[in-house]
């Protein structure tokens, strides 16, 4: 999939002018992307996915869990609204009072029908180019869940969790994701 460079690079000022309409904005590589809001069932597992990252950092700190709409400024010309970012305590993010500066540690995204091959292709690549961590993909049809952990400057050491599974990760050692909770 490839993505032409528009005439005109929308900024973050650009974003910041576009009147409140209820949907998800967001601006990739210059370019504005417009969403409906998700399903219910997307929602659901937002907030379980959410909520299971909340209580981990409550026991073990060291991090924050943010859920959509968020945005991340990327750069200039890069504002994504992931479903969840984390932001760890020793990260280069700067979660602001109105937005979260630079790549956060983790990235998910709940895929839908209309944003799967964005989320899986272009965002995956802005994710893996601004130096996010980890990118999580939730695929509710498939029940599993795509872990992708950074190697070096690259994505790498791709993973598929099953709802049977218990998800773990090295960003976050101490996290043990039960999928059956998730995938209901």
């Amino acid at each position: 999939m490839s993505v032409s460079t528009p005439a005109i690079r929308w900024t973050y000022d650009d974003y910041c002018a576009i009147p409140e309409d209820r949907l998800r904005h967001e601006i990739l590589d210059g370019v504005h992307v417009v969403t409906p809001a998700p399903s219910i069932a997307h929602q659901r597992a937002v907030l379980s996915l959410a909520a299971a990252l909340k209580a981990h950092f409550e026991l073990a700190g060291s991090g924050e869990v943010l859920a959509a709409p968020v945005d991340v400024l990327l750069d200039e010309h890069t504002i994504v609204q992931p479903d969840l970012v984390v932001v760890l305590e020793d990260s280069g993010a700067a979660v602001t009072d109105a937005n979260i500066q630079g790549p956060p540690d983790l990235v998910v995204e709940v895929l839908s029908p209309g944003t799967r091959g964005r989320d899986e292709a272009i965002k995956r690549r802005l994710y893996e180019r601004f130096g996010v961590r980890a990118y999580w993909r939730v695929d509710l049809e498939a029940a599993e869940v795509v872990t992708e952990e950074r190697t070096g400057t690259n994505f790498g050491d791709e993973r598929r969790w099953r709802r049977d599974e218990t998800l773990t990760s090295p960003l976050l050692p101490k996290l043990e994701l039960e999928l059956d909770e998730l995938f209901r």
